[in-house]
């Protein structure tokens, strides 16, 4: 059965922004995007990202299966993007974001295994708040680079630090299967100049931080990215890491919690 053709109570209208978008399924549906209000599900039919229709809430949240909130074209990542992160790793502070990208295929949402690669013995966690760009974006000015931000959620950007020092260059540390957990929404309504970061391993706190901590903004990061590649609707760019990272070991269930957004959780196992 086409989507179009379920029933559904009569939609609120159209809508723009400020809502909690996710993308999700359950036992009779496909995946679909949605958004939810006080635990309660609803449809959204239509892009998102563009015009769509969202519909009076009809499940509960613990009826659905979350999935990845979005479906990036790509990932960007910055590196070093936090003072005390460079210093604990005996970096330099860069004078200019330092990005890489990250496979689609690392993609993982709240819930799944972070698996451990057979290749590395010193995996590590690094928390991450997340930028959903809404639109195709190039050149950005100052006047309309949040213009382009569609929203924001929660990543961790896994990464086997020992074949990164090995390596020299990131693909391979960073573009492991599994190694980009993120989720488990994305919220619109968001301010990210001072929004709390924390990343507990089990009960042990690990990594603590403001977002106002961040070397470059949320809006310089959106200038610089796009004055080197097209941004799609759907892009993920990860806006870098606070001190604290540490060792990831099978058994272990690692949590990102941000303020105002909510918490990823992701178990880590061992490859079998």
């Amino acid at each position: 059965m086409r989507s179009d053709q379920l029933s559904y109570p009569p939609a609120k209208a159209y809508y723009k922004r400020k809502m909690r978008i996710i993308r999700f399924k359950t036992q009779d549906t496909p995946p679909q995007f949605g958004w939810i209000r006080d635990s309660r599900v609803g449809v959204i039919q239509g892009d998102p990202f563009g015009e769509f229709r969202r519909f009076e809430e009809t499940y509960d949240l613990s009826e659905v299966k979350l999935l990845l909130p979005c479906l990036p074209s790509k990932i960007i990542a910055v590196g070093r993007n936090y003072r005390a992160h460079a210093v604990e790793m005996n970096n330099d502070v860069p004078t200019y974001p330092l990005i890489f990208l990250k496979p689609p295929s690392s993609l993982i949402t709240n819930g799944e295994n972070i698996v451990l690669p057979p290749q590395s013995k010193r995996v590590e966690h690094e928390a991450e708040l997340a930028i959903v760009v809404g639109k195709h974006s190039r050149w950005l000015t100052r006047e309309n680079a949040l213009d382009a931000v569609f929203g924001y959620t929660i990543a961790n950007d896994v990464t086997a630090r020992d074949l990164q020092v090995l390596d020299g260059q990131w693909t391979r540390a960073k573009g492991f299967d599994t190694f980009c957990p993120v989720g488990p929404w994305i919220e619109t309504e968001f301010d990210p100049t001072d929004a709390l970061i924390t990343c507990h391993v089990n009960d042990t706190l690990r990594q603590m931080s403001s977002t106002r901590e961040m070397i470059f903004s949320v809006q310089q990061l959106m200038l610089y990215i796009s004055s080197i590649m097209t941004l799609e609707p759907g892009d993920l760019i990860l806006t870098g890491t606070p001190a604290g990272v540490g060792l990831l070991q099978a058994g272990d269930k690692v949590s990102v919690h941000i303020d105002g957004i909510g918490t990823l959780v992701n178990p880590v196992t061992a490859q079998g």
